[in-house]
């Protein structure tokens, strides 16, 4: 059976048996989306790299001590560190992410699937993922971390509660308050999305 067809429990058991290329299987699998969510946090390339590493060191000190608890969600396990490393890197620095939009940088809206593939539907698609991140990019930042942690990292509203410390009751608020908010702003610039 070859490494890459492996699932992330097979990898990370063949990791603790020595094989170190079922750990760059693992990495590869997985470094795109816990990348771009530490990068929606902190909005800087340099910031997103030193978190980035310092979110795979803890991965591999964690489960070459043993203290991962294989319950098949490595990539959630995954980002749970990397969002608290971000939350580490703020309290730091005293200051909460930038909440300026990135230019073309890439991030969550890159990674939705749209089912128009043509130049125009590309320029749409474009001009869409462009206007919602400017939207979400206004938000208060509690409400921008859940609606960055519910569509990207595709968390549930328990996992994020747990993440972020407060109850379910309180991420689905501020998820509802975040939509609400971003309702508003169509309208007042309005905006339309077919």
């Amino acid at each position: 059976m070859q490494v890459t067809s492996l699932n992330d429990r097979q990898l990370i058991r063949n990791y603790l048996d020595g094989n170190e290329k079922s750990f760059e299987v693992l990495l590869a699998r997985h470094q795109s989306k816990i990348y771009t969510s530490i990068y929606m946090f902190v909005k800087d390339d340099s910031t997103a790299n030193d978190i980035f590493q310092d979110t795979f060191i803890k991965i591999i000190d964690t489960i070459r001590k043993g203290k991962y608890n294989d319950e098949g969600k490595f990539l959630q396990w995954a980002l749970r560190i990397s969002y608290n490393l971000c939350v580490d890197h703020f309290r730091r620095n005293k200051r909460r992410p930038i909440k300026t939009t990135s230019n073309g940088e890439f991030d969550i809206f890159d990674v939705l699937e749209s089912p128009e593939r043509n130049a125009e539907g590309e320029m749409i698609r474009g001009q869409k993922h462009s206007s919602i991140r400017q939207l979400v990019d206004q938000l208060p930042p509690e409400q921008r971390e859940v609606v960055v942690l519910r569509h990207y990292a595709e968390l549930s509203f328990k996992e994020i509660a747990e993440l972020t410390r407060v109850s379910i009751n309180t991420a689905l608020g501020r998820m509802r308050y975040a939509l609400i908010n971003m309702r508003k702003m169509l309208a007042e610039s309005n905006m339309t999305f077919h």
